[in-house]
């Protein structure tokens, strides 16, 4: 979790540092991504240990860091680049949402193949167990 807010308190330092010197967000390219990542996955954890844990902590810092970006964007910013903003989190928020249902899939898809193929080892075990049982039973009864 501090790894996180490490990466994501630089994150946040390249990109209002590209803020203060241009007004281009776009400057900070990758770490604009790897923020929004950061923030999704302190999103995730702190939603699961719930309010009063450092995941839930480091997700308020976040939230006053964006707070301060937001001063920045509006004041010192060009015009329109809080809007810009926005809907840069909206579509990295969508690629990451559509990213994972891709991912569920693939899962679901691989553990089907999985199911397939151990039942096609278990009808292939079983109809080889029954073709030597009847063999078995050939062979002794020729012997008889």
């Amino acid at each position: 979790m501090l790894a996180e807010l490490a990466a994501a308190n630089a994150a946040y330092a390249v990109i209002k540092e590209s803020i203060s010197n241009g007004g281009d967000i776009l400057a900070a390219g990758a770490k604009l991504g790897e923020y929004f990542g950061l923030k999704s996955e302190l999103s995730k954890r702190a939603s699961a240990k719930g309010n009063g844990s450092e995941e839930f902590w480091a997700l308020e810092k976040l939230r006053q860091q964006e707070e301060e970006l937001k001063t920045l964007m509006i004041y010192q910013g060009r015009p329109g680049l809080w809007q810009d903003w926005l809907e840069f989190q909206a579509r990295q928020r969508r690629e990451r949402e559509a990213e994972e249902v891709q991912y569920r899939a693939n899962v679901a898809r691989r553990r089907e193949v999985i199911e397939a193929i151990m039942v096609g080892i278990l009808v292939a075990v079983i109809g080889l167990s029954l073709i030597g049982v009847v063999l078995m039973a050939m062979i002794a009864s020729r012997k008889m």
